[in-house]
């Protein structure tokens, strides 16, 4: 099968770029004041420029007011929403774009009770932080706990890096994997050797 990649934290032009021709599907844009690797609107679209046809651009939120997310769809042309807070079922489907939720594993009790009510996802988005935090700390979880029959696609991310996606691939049924700080010479920044070794082993 398929591992499909998505390289989040692009924060440059030159990164968008490179990171395309390394052969991802997707590549991620941070919304969110609090990260380092947060996008202004305008980074955004010149981000945008360097993304090729058949790469999928996300858009990553925490918990945004309606009107801010709508204002920044109106200006960047996401493909993609990927919610990592504690929005709702509502919330998620407001905004007539497909998204994926991001799941808290980290305490989590019941995978399907959770992912469940938010009939509409595209697939789900498995983190290694809890319930009161929104990920993005770069450490891993107990891979074991990922569901290996739940009908709709599911993505790890948390931690992940050239040096251990092989068997987190080998110890999971997933759709695909989201690397960030795991390819990044210093936060916001991406790696290219680190990004290329990563793809090397997605190809092998």
């Amino acid at each position: 099968m398929t591992i499909r990649v998505k390289i989040c934290g692009i924060t440059s032009y030159e990164d968008a770029e490179f990171v395309c021709a390394s052969g991802v599907d997707a590549i991620g844009l941070v919304f969110y004041e609090k990260s380092p690797r947060n996008v202004t609107v305008q980074q955004a679209l010149d981000i945008c420029k360097a993304v090729p046809p058949f790469v999928t651009v996300v858009g990553l939120f925490v918990n945004m007011y309606p009107n801010e997310l709508s204002a920044i769809l109106q200006r960047v042309p996401l493909d993609l929403l990927q919610f990592h807070g504690a929005e709702s079922p509502d919330y998620c489907s407001a905004f007539s774009r497909p998204y994926i939720k991001a799941v808290p594993m980290k305490g989590l009790g019941d995978f399907a009770a959770y992912a469940d009510q938010y009939t509409d996802a595209k697939g789900f988005l498995v983190d290694s932080h809890a319930s009161n935090s929104v990920g993005g700390s770069g450490k891993t979880f107990n891979w074991e706990k990922i569901p290996k029959d739940y009908p709709k696609p599911i993505i790890l991310a948390g931690g992940l890096n050239p040096e251990n996606i092989a068997a987190a691939i080998k110890m999971t049924n997933i759709y695909g994997v989201d690397v960030s700080s795991g390819v990044e010479a210093l936060p916001g920044k991406k790696d290219q050797s680190k990004i290329k070794a990563f793809m090397q082993v997605i190809k092998n």
